[in-house]
């Protein structure tokens, strides 16, 4: 009964999404909306009432509060206008939740992201940094051989993070195309239901599939571990929704992350020279970027469990929470010129992995492809620059996940 977050992406009004006059900045709507208090009521399509959270503080007290549950099959009337019949949003996002985790509350969550907590160790991290750079090393020189030019989005920023997932997974990197293509389907809210459905069950089938064979032939890889190492152990259907999690959450945000990162940075020549002129900046420039850039749009949300109070906002039980994401990372009582990208910024905390209980397992391991990724390109390709203008990239507005989907460039 709980409705999707792509169906929640269509009721949200489109100003707060479309990013018409500059790519990086949040949407127009949002920014319209400044100045109203960091908590505010928003109208949704089908006349619904939800409550756009704007600052940071109060993003991270709804984020770490467990009174905003993030099951939304316990409060199937969020988002529903009063008097409305609950209906159960896209049928193939609905499906089993057995293991998917990010849409559990405590206590049932608690155990399956310790389990993952356990496989994401600091040292299997740590190991994969050499291997990571190999990755970027290897898909720049391949790119330097094919000639001057490239679309660096299929030709560098999707294979970093699909290789590396696809191998910590034990997934045959022979797949990652069709299933790059089924999870793009899946994130974009303009495709239709059926759509959607089909590939989403096509998904959990291939996945399906991989626990078995994992079950009967194991291998030094993460999935494996959850099948072998677990007391008591995982059911296919958890091991299928938290692996469908996984390498989702694994390709697709790093991928647009690398993307835009180099668009911004090449649309921003002082920022790239002076990372080019101190690669000891990289460290701070990947937070400034996670934190400008903010590519999870309004799709982290939430439904109160009961009345509750947010920096003097009422939120009533059963109301949907949106947590705007952009707008908390360029929160002016929290940064000073917030809309400014800064390479040299001093570090402070931002909401691009999320807060509390929920906030991403990946995120060290997102900093090191960011770091392999952005460092090698500015190391072997410091004449990099865009070949097309920059009107011309498309974005990924009807993604929940923003980015481009092209990013055509140019080296001598």
């Amino acid at each position: 009964m709980r409705i999707s977050p792509t169906e929640l992406r269509r009721l949200i009004p489109a100003d707060l999404l479309e990013r018409d006059k500059c790519p990086f900045d949040p949407p127009e709507g949002l920014r319209e909306r400044r100045g109203r208090g960091p908590v505010q009521p928003l109208e949704l399509a089908n006349g619904a009432t939800a409550w756009l959270v704007t600052g940071i503080e109060e993003a991270r007290t709804v984020l770490s509060d467990v009174r905003f549950s993030s099951d939304r099959t316990r409060h199937p009337a969020a988002t529903k206008a009063d008097g409305a019949a609950p209906d159960g949003g896209d049928t193939a996002e609905q499906g089993r939740t057995d293991g998917m985790f990010i849409f559990m509350d405590p206590p049932e969550h608690t155990r399956l992201r310790r389990l993952l907590t356990g496989q994401f160790t600091v040292r299997r991290m740590r190991a994969l940094e050499p291997h990571i750079r190999d990755i970027a090393v290897e898909h720049i020189e391949a790119m330097r051989a094919a000639g001057t030019g490239a679309d660096l989005v299929p030709s560098y920023a999707l294979p970093i993070p699909s290789l590396v997932i696809c191998e910590l997974l034990g997934v045959d990197y022979a797949d990652r195309a069709q299933f790059q293509e089924r999870t793009a389907v899946t994130l974009d809210s303009s495709a239709p239901a059926e759509d959607r459905a089909r590939v989403g069950l096509e998904l959990y089938a291939y996945i399906q599939e991989l626990v078995a064979a994992k079950r009967t032939r194991p291998g030094d890889d993460i999935l494996s571990g959850l099948i072998h190492d677990t007391d008591p152990p995982l059911t296919d259907a958890q091991l299928t929704d938290m692996t469908l999690v996984l390498l989702g959450a694994g390709h697709e945000t790093t991928a647009n992350m690398l993307a835009l990162s180099a668009f911004v940075l090449l649309e921003n020549p002082d920022q790239f020279a002076a990372l080019r002129g101190d690669p000891a900046l990289l460290d701070h420039a990947i937070e400034e970027l996670l934190r400008f850039l903010s590519i999870i749009q309004l799709g982290v949300t939430r439904v109160a469990a009961e009345d509750l109070t947010v920096a003097g906002t009422r939120i009533p039980a059963g109301s949907t929470v949106i947590i705007a994401t952009p707008e908390a990372n360029r929160d002016s009582r929290h940064w000073e010129g917030p809309d400014l990208l800064d390479v040299r910024r001093p570090r402070a905390s931002h909401l691009a992995f999320g807060h509390g209980v929920h906030q991403c397992l990946g995120q060290q391991l997102a900093r090191a492809e960011m770091k392999a990724g952005l460092g090698e390109l500015l190391n072997r390709l410091p004449d990099l620059r865009l070949a097309v203008p920059a009107e011309q990239v498309p974005l990924r507005d009807e993604m929940l996940v923003f980015g481009v989907h092209s990013l055509p460039v140019t080296w001598s």
